[in-house]
């Protein structure tokens, strides 16, 4: 790196180790990787700021093939095809766990022949967001999140890059606590606070982090913004939820977690009042395993649009939790004879069976008969609303049931 991009690139990145002695933390990993005669595919799993791209880079280093570096985030196919045409390279692919299953399978066949050393770096669990076949080639190790010494060995040596700067006890503790053992995140926090003031203490570092993290996705701001982008598209509103979206796709959200929450949204506040909209959600959540970032941010705003300018009805929703809770609270009153199946001459015999009219040798109401058992007689759990689609099963409910239920 020249000396001007070095002087404009951010504290964190000016530290990084260059050789294995530099590295912070990680101890175990570290001499397990510096030991290897010659390098072979990984999985580094551990939380944001651990030292992931800094391994793979010393590793490439040591081993002295050429890096290769891709983003599971930006690159698709095409990309991936023409990295792994460099033979002999160490090619590492960052957030590996955003690719989609077929673009894993690109994978497989330079890994397995060793045309290509990959290491994969991820903050997910790759037992359930890698493919068996592509885990079963890789060694996986685990890096963990930074204790309070390694952060504050990482503080004290910042003071080569920025110069000398007064550091509290509560300061550190501060800039700890608000990392979460993220080295990157401790160091832009130190950062940031020394742009403002040469004394870096507790309330100094959490004003500018109030002032400069965004989104956290594992922390307060994960679920303010998901609450925000429910509210947003269950108050049918599409901008609001579009504007939320694009908050959590920027800050690294998970494709999958966000695909989650449009299908619960789907069936908890639209409803029958627009059945396409559970296909709609579901279609999303394939879509978005099989394309990936950054196509998935269409499919996923596309769901979402539709999903807002739907009309709502959480009928569905409150009908399953009255009976929930009916059941919570009742002494399990008996199957009806009626309702139970009679597949043996002694169950018939018992009465199992009788009396029961088969709906489809009726054209209406005249097949009526009590479904609900002892107790709970002409209760009504499910209430459609006069919207949407659900308005013609309440028309219908209502012709079907015109004296029992309260339609």
């Amino acid at each position: 790196m020249n000396r001007e991009l070095f002087e404009a690139a951010p504290l964190a990145e000016k530290m990084r180790p260059q050789t294995w002695d530099e590295v912070v933390g990680q101890k175990r990993v570290v001499e397990a990787l510096r030991r290897l005669s010659k390098p072979h595919s990984m999985i580094l799993w551990g939380p944001p700021g651990t030292g992931k791209t800094t391994l793979a880079y010393l590793a490439a280093q040591s081993s002295g093939r050429p890096f290769k570096r891709l983003s599971a985030v930006e690159a698709g196919v095409k990309e991936l095809r023409a990295a792994l045409d460099v033979s002999g390279a160490l090619l590492f692919i960052d957030e590996i766990h955003r690719f989609n299953k077929s673009q894993q399978d690109v994978l497989l066949h330079a890994v397995e022949t060793g045309k290509t050393v990959l290491i994969g770096a991820t903050t997910e669990n790759p037992s359930f967001e890698l493919n068996a076949a592509l885990l079963s080639r890789c060694k996986v190790y685990v890096l963990e999140a930074l204790a309070r010494d390694d952060v504050a060995q990482l503080v004290e040596r910042a003071k080569a890059f920025v110069g000398a700067f007064g550091l509290t006890d509560d300061g550190l503790d501060a800039i700890y606590a608000l990392s979460g053992g993220d080295g990157r995140k401790a160091l832009n926090l130190l950062e940031w606070t020394l742009e403002r003031t040469r004394q870096v203490d507790g309330p100094a570092v959490r004003q500018v982090a109030e002032k400069n993290v965004r989104y956290d996705k594992t922390g307060d701001m994960h679920y303010d913004c998901v609450s925000a982008f429910i509210k947003s598209v269950r108050g049918s509103d599409p901008n609001g939820a579009i504007y939320w979206l694009a908050r959590m796709i920027e800050g690294g959200e998970e494709v999958r977690f966000i695909a989650r929450r449009l299908m619960i949204l789907a069936s908890e506040d639209v409803g029958n009042a627009n059945p396409t909209a559970l296909a709609l959600a579901v279609a999303c959540a394939q879509a978005c395993d099989y394309v990936g970032l950054p196509e998935a941010r269409i499919v996923l705003a596309q769901t979402t649009a539709y999903l807002a300018a739907s009309p709502k009805s959480n009928a569905a929703y409150c009908a399953i939790e009255e009976a929930l809770a009916a059941v919570r609270r009742g002494d399990d009153p008996p199957v009806p004879l009626h309702l139970r199946n009679a597949p043996t001459r002694l169950m018939k015999d018992l009465g199992y069976a009788a009396g029961y009219k088969y709906s489809h040798d009726f054209s209406g109401a005249e097949g009526n008969q009590e479904f609900l058992p002892a107790g709970l007689e002409n209760t009504t759990f499910y209430r459609p609303k006069p919207i949407g689609r659900e308005k013609d099963l309440l028309e219908f409910l209502r012709r079907q049931w015109p004296d029992k239920y309260d339609y």
